[in-house]
């Protein structure tokens, strides 16, 4: 005797969700203007084969090759002093914002009304930096100072510095603040604190988010370059609007195997710091 086919009793509600789904959807299709059937259009379609077949030879010259090496260089460079301004500004604002480290609170438990106010100013010009991607930071200051790694190593170092303060703030506060009280109920001031205090306890994870975001920053300043912030995207932006595929390709392959350098370091210092 065959089996009874029973209906899937919910299969109303799952039409219905399906139904609405779509709906909701359709409208949001239409406003960001998706055009798949572009991608096959004819004239679309012998560009793209034309990239393509050159993007599969690799360009490997050695003068192109010596360029590329300098833009990667500059890209790191870019990073790694973006992210150094960004440690100059991030370190005195966790002092400031972190409540651990408030000396009004010592004894009262209550932070007085200016140290209330200055830190949460600070606050809420730390958000401001860390809202505005530094990719935006980078256009902004292409329009100023010009196109050049200057623009990159600016907006990274306004962007990093809202980020670090914050999270840095965040891990002083979540550790154990047995030594950070004592030091400052004893008369010590907020930079002995941190540095005998808390440090001690939290610094393994203080590296840790450093190298990560020098990780971050590495490929933060390769994107930068499209909008003419140097380093290696500019040159990959240039070559893209030349449709030079070869060198694409290469520049690709670079960026792949820097990317996959800087955390290949940040996994090895964070399992050094444990």
């Amino acid at each position: 005797m065959p089996a009874v086919q029973h209906p899937d009793p919910a299969w109303r509600g799952r039409v219905t969700a399906t139904i609405v789904c779509l709906l909701l959807l359709w409208p949001m299709l239409a406003a960001s203007e998706f055009k798949p059937w572009l991608l096959f259009d004819p004239q679309s379609l012998a560009a793209a084969g034309m990239f393509l077949s050159d993007f599969l030879r690799p360009a490997h010259d050695a003068e192109f090759l010596a360029m590329v090496l300098r833009d990667t260089w500059q890209t790191v460079a870019i990073a790694t002093a973006g992210l150094t301004l960004a440690l100059l500004g991030a370190i005195p604002a966790t002092l400031v914002i972190t409540e651990r480290l408030s000396l009004s609170m010592r004894g009262t438990g209550r932070m007085r009304p200016v140290a209330r106010l200055v830190r949460q100013l600070l606050r809420w010009v730390l958000v401001l930096l860390r809202s505005v991607p530094e990719l935006v930071w980078a256009l902004l200051f292409v329009r100023i100072v010009g196109l050049g790694p200057t623009a990159g190593v600016l907006a990274i170092a306004l962007a990093y510095s809202g980020m670090l303060a914050k999270v840095y703030a965040e891990i002083l506060e979540s550790g154990d603040a047995h030594a950070l009280d004592s030091l400052l109920a004893n008369g010590s001031g907020r930079l002995p604190a941190l540095l005998y205090g808390a440090l001690p306890e939290s610094s393994a994870e203080l590296v840790s988010y450093t190298v990560y975001r020098w990780e971050c920053a590495i490929r933060g300043s390769a994107v930068m370059g499209f909008v003419g912030a140097g380093g290696l995207g500019q040159r990959m932006d240039e070559s893209t609007k030349m449709m030079a595929g070869g060198e694409v390709s290469t520049m690709l392959i670079v960026f792949v195997l820097l990317v996959a350098l800087a955390d290949l370091v940040s996994k090895l210092l964070r399992r050094r710091l444990g």
